[in-house]
């Protein structure tokens, strides 16, 4: 059996993937250009990929091709119409990434509320030096405890979200931008009412027709002045321009991203001018990616590939 990773780079050179090559020939690169999958993969009877399009302009030719792993949990760049119609089985991996997504949610909210780049500054500058105070509040920071944290999306990561915000004292609302029936235990209101009354919002919906470019100048025009907001789901779920309009206008305190509508950053990329990382800090997709989640990732992949060798996948 020949296994090809197309774009192991995407996981880290730390996760041990020696699990494959026990299986057979094991071959990785490092990135991919869709141009390159089809000569890649040739003779390939199994392929792991996490961002190449896998589709019949890439994958047409590979007639030795069963099975194709996601390492992700989005299968958005997989023609699966396309693979079921070829019978070759696919896979991707789910849960595998809620705490670490959690934490990083945390950890974006942290840094702007309680004004780390500034406070960081101060002493580093050289402003904090004998013959000043022993303390130095001129950026106010504000406590979780009592403030309402609206999220949109209440799926696995935003139930976690949920409970930990509560642990600390917030009051939780959430709003669906499909239209679904209420959640037991949590407390849903409209858009409007999640926009009108949230101090901290967070985004961790996936991106579909109801979300794409959900957030965008009239939502935000909506949000306290003192509102955090953060999106852990995807881009285009906000409009980028209209989020810069926001800061520009101080319709909102602070934005944490760790999602862009164009991965990596685009050079127009309207975000790409506004340097004031004590209202705006961006992350590049790492939410996902502590090193436990990278592991429990490749497990999950490694586990579905050789249960469906025993199956008789192979056969």
């Amino acid at each position: 059996m020949k296994i090809v990773f197309l774009d192991a780079e995407t996981i880290g050179k730390d996760i041990d993937l020696s699990g494959f090559a026990e299986l057979g020939e094991f071959i990785t690169y490092d990135a991919t250009r869709p141009e390159e999958v089809p000569e890649r993969i040739a003779d390939a009877d199994v392929i792991l990929t996490n961002k190449v399009p896998v589709n019949e302009t890439t994958i047409g030719k590979a007639r030795k091709l069963r099975f194709v792993g996601e390492t992700a949990t989005g299968i958005n760049n997989l023609d699966t119409d396309y693979l079921d119609q070829r019978g070759i089985t696919w896979v991707n991996a789910a849960g595998y990434s809620t705490d670490s997504v959690t934490q990083h949610t945390f950890a974006l909210l942290f840094y702007l509320v309680e004004k780390m780049r500034y406070y960081d500054d101060y002493v580093k500058d050289g402003r904090y030096r004998p013959g000043t105070s022993f303390t130095h509040v001129d950026e106010p920071f504000f406590e979780i405890k009592g403030k309402t944290w609206g999220i949109i999306g209440l799926g696995t990561i935003g139930r976690s979200v949920a409970r930990v915000a509560e642990s600390f004292g917030a009051n939780v609302i959430y709003a669906s931008a499909s239209g679904s029936a209420p959640q037991e235990g949590y407390h849903m209101v409209s858009l409007d009412e999640l926009y009108e009354k949230s101090d901290i919002i967070s985004v961790h919906a996936p991106l579909n027709k109801y979300t794409e470019h959900l957030i965008d100048a009239d939502a935000f025009s909506k949000m306290k002045k003192t509102c955090v907001f953060l999106n852990l789901g995807r881009g285009p779920i906000i409009v980028e321009q209209d989020l810069r309009d926001a800061l520009d206008r101080n319709e909102i305190a602070a934005a944490g991203l760790d999602v862009l509508d164009v991965e990596p950053m685009a050079e127009d990329n309207p975000l790409r001018g506004f340097t004031d990382s004590r209202r705006l800090v961006i992350t590049p997709h790492i939410a996902w990616a502590s090193c436990e989640a990278r592991k429990r990732l490749m497990e999950m992949i490694l586990d579905q590939l050789k249960d469906w060798i025993e199956a008789g996948g192979m056969k």
